[in-house]
């Protein structure tokens, strides 16, 4: 088990809190809020009453997420753009979702988001976009909506890269992308077209509806 007691999150999100392994600097703990789950049976709506509890837990969609196929490949390639995962990890908090932690010379990296609202969609950027869209239709990884925050910029000898570090996994009702490149493709076409929406909302001040 690993002792998170004294040690401050460096991140929270809605569900989750995110710490430097304390065991190892490289990597990511993210570990369920205090009663979630608990929060989520008791205030959830008539029609979601019939899914288990499990189904709402981030740390094991995100676990299914990284069982998809695309990820099954022996490519070294498919990480390119994304956190590798080390599985999961009991800790004095709960359950933990072990993945990379991405860094540049030893910071944590910064999201895509708060470089957006720092300095805008630059050309560096734009760039890295436009190779992370590559990489997605190439190796058809299934995501949940690309949200910026979801996104970090990792320092290459040539450029900066774009890595996801959450969000893996089908957002599709019927899971047809999961079983068909037919259906993947278009679902993946898809994320990237929801992707430069949110991006365009967050610049122009999160005016209105992103989606």
């Amino acid at each position: 088990m690993i002792d998170l007691n004294g040690v401050e999150p460096f991140a929270e999100g809605g569900n989750r809190k995110c710490f430097i392994n304390p065991n190892n600097p490289n990597q990511c703990l993210k570990v369920l809020h205090p009663g979630l789950l608990e929060k989520i049976n008791k205030d959830r709506p008539w029609y979601k009453k019939g899914r288990s509890l499990e189904s709402f837990d981030d740390n094991l969609r995100e676990k299914e997420g990284y069982e998809q196929r695309a990820l099954k490949s022996k490519n070294p390639d498919i990480w390119k753009h994304l956190a590798k995962w080390y599985g999961l990890q009991e800790t004095s908090l709960g359950l933990a979702s072990v993945t990379e932690l991405i860094q540049n010379n030893g910071q944590i990296a910064k999201t895509l988001e708060d470089y957006l609202f720092d300095k805008g969609l630059t050309e560096e950027i734009r760039t890295a976009l436009m190779e992370f869209e590559i990489w997605l239709k190439e190796n058809l990884v299934l995501t949940k909506n690309l949200i910026p925050h979801n996104l970090v910029l990792k320092n290459e000898a040539n450029g900066v890269r774009i890595k996801i570090i959450d969000g893996l996994g089908c957002h599709a009702f019927i899971p047809l992308p999961q079983n068909t490149k037919f259906f993947a493709k278009i679902y993946v076409e898809k994320r990237i077209e929801l992707m430069w929406k949110r991006i365009n909302w967050d610049l122009s001040g999160r005016k209105g509806d992103w989606k």
